[in-house]
C-alpha cells in the first residue's frame, strides 16, 4: 500500500507537498457519538498544537440546526439499544452512491451557516474525524465556497463509503485491507492514540493500576468494554467468559447505568461505570474483550493487552472485527466455544505477539500530523475534478 493519495479509477497523483511558514492556523471537527470520534480529534488537535498550529476543535452535532445535534445522537443510541440490527440495515442502506451525494449535500446545506462562521476567513487546513462532517466539508471544497485544504480521518478500522467524500483532498486511513478496497492506494496513517496509552513497565506497574482502580490483585483480568454506552449482548458476554476461563471479567458500562446495576447484581463480574483512567485498567488487564473494534482496540494494542473481538454489533461493530481480524490486530471468535480458546491464546502470550507485530508495522506508518502539515504548507486548488469512489 503505497502512502500517496491516489483515488481508484483516477491517474491522479497528488504528494504530499513540504509545510510552507505561515498559515498554520487548523480547524478540528468532530462528534460527540460514542467516543471514537472525539478521541481521535483530540489526539490530532493536542499533536497539532505541539506542532505549532493554532487549532480550534468544534463537534459538528453543535453545528446543526437547533435540536438536530441531540435527535441524531439519541436516534443512534436508541438504535443501538433497543434494535442494533437495524443500524446494520441502514448503514448497508447508506453505501450507495446516491445516499453518499444525499448525505453530503443534506449535511452541507443543515450545517452551512454555522460551518462556515466557526472556520472562520482563512485557517490553513480543516480535519474531520466524522463522515458526515467530512461530507459537508467536501461539499463545501468542490463548489468553491471553502478554500482551505480538507483531510478527512478515517477513524474505524472498516472504511464505509459514507466515510469517503467527494471533494476532500486527503483520507487518512488504518492500515487494513477495507483501505485498499475502497479507497484504492491511500494514505495509511499512524495510530492516534494519546501516549498515556503505553504498556505495563512490570509486575510493580501493573499492581500500581490494579490498586488504584480497586481491581483483584492476583486475578487475570478480561476487561469488557463497549463503547462509551456500554450498548451490546454484554450479559453474555460476561457469561461466556467467566463460564468458559479462569478469567475474572471486569466491565466498562460507559454511562449506561441500567446495565451498571444489572450486572452488579448478577454477580458474575466487577462492573465499572464511567473510568477516566482507562490507562491504568487497561496497564491492569491481560485480555480486552471488545464488540465495536473502534477506539478502545486500539488504546489496547498501544497498552501492549491483546484483544479479541466477541459478540460484535451490527454493521460497523461486525465490519470492524473483520477488518482487524485481516489485518492481525485482533482474534475474532464467533462462538463460546471459540471465545474459550482465543482465551487460553492470549493467556499464553501467542495472540500478543501477532498482534503487537501488526500493530508495530502499523506504528511505522507516518504521522498524521506530519502529513496534515504538509498539506497544510501551500494552498491546495479545490478538489472537484478528483474522483472519489462511492
Amino acid at each position: 500500500m503505497t502512502n500517496q493519495w491516489q483515488p481508484a479509477g483516477s491517474t491522479l497523483r497528488r504528494s504530499i507537498p513540504a509545510p510552507r511558514p505561515g498559515r498554520r492556523s487548523a480547524v478540528v471537527i468532530s462528534a460527540s457519538i460514542g467516543a471514537g470520534h472525539d478521541g481521535a480529534a483530540r489526539e490530532l488537535t493536542r499533536r497539532l498544537r505541539l506542532a505549532g498550529f493554532a487549532v480550534d476543535r468544534h463537534d459538528f452535532l453543535d453545528l446543526l440546526p437547533a435540536g438536530w445535534g441531540d435527535a441524531l445522537r439519541g436516534t443512534y443510541a436508541r438504535q443501538l439499544h433497543y434494535a442494533p440490527a437495524s443500524w446494520g440495515w441502514l448503514l448497508r442502506a447508506a453505501a450507495g452512491p446516491r445516499a453518499g451525494h444525499g448525505a453530503s449535500v443534506l449535511a452541507a446545506r443543515a450545517a452551512m451557516t454555522r460551518l462556515v462562521a466557526v472556520l472562520g476567513s482563512d485557517p490553513a487546513v480543516v480535519v474531520s474525524t466524522y463522515p458526515l462532517a467530512s461530507q459537508a466539508l467536501g461539499w463545501l471544497r468542490r463548489t468553491g465556497r471553502l478554500g482551505a485544504a480538507v483531510v478527512a480521518v478515517l477513524t474505524d478500522p472498516s472504511v464505509h463509503p459514507l466515510c469517503v467524500a467527494a471533494g476532500v483532498d486527503l483520507h487518512l486511513a488504518q492500515d487494513t485491507p477495507d483501505v485498499a478496497a475502497i479507497l484504492g492506494p491511500a494514505i495509511v496513517a499512524g495510530p492516534l492514540v494519546d501516549p498515556a496509552f503505553r504498556p505495563s513497565r512490570g509486575l510493580a506497574d501493573e499492581c500500581d493500576a490494579r490498586e488504584r482502580l480497586r481491581l483483584p490483585l492476583v486475578d487475570r483480568l478480561a476487561v469488557v468494554v463497549a463503547g462509551s454506552w456500554g450498548v451490546g449482548d454484554i450479559d453474555a458476554t460476561v457469561r461466556d467468559v467467566a463460564a468458559g476461563s479462569a478469567l475474572t471479567p471486569v466491565v466498562v458500562c460507559g454511562r449506561n447505568e441500567v446495565l451498571r446495576r444489572r450486572l452488579t447484581g448478577a454477580g458474575r463480574a466487577v462492573v465499572l461505570g464511567w473510568v477516566d483512567d482507562m490507562p491504568s485498567l487497561l496497564r491492569a488487564a491481560d485480555v480486552v474483550v471488545h464488540n465495536a473494534g473502534g477506539l478502545s482496540s486500539l488504546e489496547a494494542l498501544a497498552s501492549g493487552v491483546p484483544v479479541i473481538s466477541y459478540r460484535c454489533l451490527p454493521g460497523h461493530g461486525v465490519a470492524n472485527a473483520a477488518a482487524l481480524l485481516a489485518a492481525g490486530l485482533s482474534a475474532w471468535p464467533r462462538s463460546p466455544g471459540e471465545l474459550v480458546a482465543a482465551l487460553r491464546q492470549a493467556c499464553g502470550g501467542d495472540l500478543l505477539g501477532r498482534q503487537q507485530a501488526a500493530y508495530a508495522r502499523w506504528c511505522a506508518a507516518p504521522d498524521a500530523v506530519a502529513l496534515i502539515a504538509g498539506l497544510a504548507g501551500r494552498h491546495v486548488a479545490p478538489a472537484a475534478s478528483v474522483a472519489v469512489p462511492t
